[in-house]
């Protein structure tokens, strides 16, 4: 391990410049006008697994957006472990709110900005680049290697289960390791054992045919922007209880244990709050923040259109109004279960002088895993090698529908290895990578794959 090691420390900041290349492609998979970039994104990734020294590498085409597969299978009689990212990444919205250009890259105090650099592409080549830095030093890998990047994941995967059933000879390996996740805090590395699920649903009133002038029908016309929000407003109670119901039928209560082993964890909620520019934090009644984060469901709001929104005053009753939301859903719920309560709840509560519809834009399951797997010892070991810190067992509130599929399709142990942090802004403007943390996540990367051929020799 000492040439591996020192070669990563050579090469720190080239690994930094190679991640910002990657983060100026502007692979938004929900923007159909960013289609080209996708494709040139999983092109990019393609090149650069072979750089890295990856036997084989092929873009694979999906009705949607590409999948990245890559291996390095030199190791007979070893473990063989399934990487899994993506290179796709959020809208940019609202863009006035950045710094810097979202797109173009910027070292900021030990922070790199922009779109994709947390979520997912940083965290896509720490696991890169520990495989670099064995193959470079001594030509071969500890154990063998495959990855699967994807580009639909924050769209919700659509094509993925299509692929894994088809490809499971390809995919097939004892271990799938998972860099999306992040750590509980800077100092606390970090293994996730589960995830919550979703479903992303949208929301359209509609009203007249055309916008009306509110003099002339003020008083006499349903208003769909205000019909939308008294509607939205009856989808939770004050509690934080989520109002639809039957959405609590099938929630798998925490048991007591592991609600003691999570508040033996180093969290503290003021500072939290604090992080994330929160005056302080609100939720479920009865439940910490972490059980209202990892364990507990929950239902947002995530964007409102609707009406004039431009500079001045424009008197109209709106025609439409739309607005988007999602659900966060814990073991053992069903995403198109909960779609279809929504969907009844929502026509239940419409009234008189509006039409509604209600659009499944896209779900995907929760996932929760016992971490008594030995490859995970491994992992703590590794981790506490890379940050020189003791390692901690996590949930994680938001979702990747990846690892239920698989975990589903390929019957292996799932171990979700996050390097980045809770208030790196993945979704929001100004995302960033703490550079340190992708430093010591690749030496860490670098130790697991040792670890795990010599666990294969135990």
């Amino acid at each position: 391990m000492d040439a591996v090691l020192r070669y990563i420390e050579s090469n720190r900041q080239r690994y930094v410049d190679e991640l910002i290349e990657a983060v100026k492609i502007p692979s938004i998979s929900s923007s159909p006008e960013h289609a080209g970039a996708v494709v040139a994104c999983a092109e990019y990734l393609k090149a650069r697994m072979l750089d890295a020294g990856l036997t084989q590498a092929e873009v694979f085409l999906t009705p949607g957006h590409p999948i990245v597969y890559g291996e390095w299978l030199g190791a007979p009689g070893q473990p063989t472990v399934l990487i899994y990212g993506h290179y796709d990444v959020q809208p940019v919205d609202p863009l006035n709110e950045w710094v810097t250009p979202p797109f173009e890259p910027a070292v900021r105090g030990r922070d790199l900005y922009g779109r994709g650099t947390v979520d997912d592409k940083g965290q896509v080549y720490v696991h890169l680049k520990a495989v670099e830095a064995h193959l470079k030093t001594s030509g071969s890998l500890p154990v063998n290697v495959k990855f699967i990047i994807e580009g639909e994941e924050e769209i919700g995967s659509e094509h993925l289960g299509n692929f894994l059933s088809a490809k499971q000879d390809l995919l097939r390996a004892d271990l799938v390791v998972i860099s999306d996740t992040p750590m509980l805090a800077s100092d606390v590395p970090s293994i996730c054992y589960g995830l919550r699920g979703i479903v992303y649903m949208e929301l359209e009133v509609a009203g007249s045919t055309q916008d009306l002038h509110s003099g002339s029908f003020g008083g006499v016309a349903a208003n769909p922007a205000m019909v939308l929000a008294q509607m939205l407003s009856q989808l939770k109670f004050g509690s934080g209880h989520v109002a639809v119901p039957n959405f609590y039928d099938r929630v798998r209560l925490i048991e007591e244990s592991e609600r003691q082993a999570l508040a033996r964890l180093p969290f503290d909620e003021p500072a939290f709050a604090a992080l994330a520019g929160l005056p302080q934090l609100v939720g479920e009644y009865g439940y910490t923040a972490l059980e209202r984060i990892w364990a507990r469901p929950s239902l947002d709001v995530n964007g409102l259109v609707s009406g004039f929104i431009g500079e001045g005053s424009k008197t109209i009753i709106p025609a439409r109004a739309l607005a988007k939301v999602s659900m966060r859903l814990v073991p053992d719920q069903d995403p198109d279960e909960i779609a279809r309560l929504f969907e009844k709840f929502v026509h239940d509560i419409t009234p008189p002088g509006v039409t509604v519809a209600v659009r499944y834009v896209h779900g995907g399951k929760p996932w929760l895993a016992p971490y008594d797997h030995p490859a995970f010892r491994v992992a703590l070991d590794a981790l506490e090698k890379g940050f020189h810190r003791p390692a901690v067992f996590i949930r994680e509130g938001g979702s990747i529908p990846f690892v239920a599929t698989i975990y589903e399709v390929l019957q292996r142990p799932c171990m979700l290895l996050g390097f980045g942090l809770p208030d790196e802004n993945s979704h929001a403007p100004n995302e960033r990578l703490n550079l340190d943390n992708y430093h010591r996540g690749i030496i860490s990367c670098a130790h697991l794959l040792d670890g795990l051929a010599a666990l294969s020799e135990g």
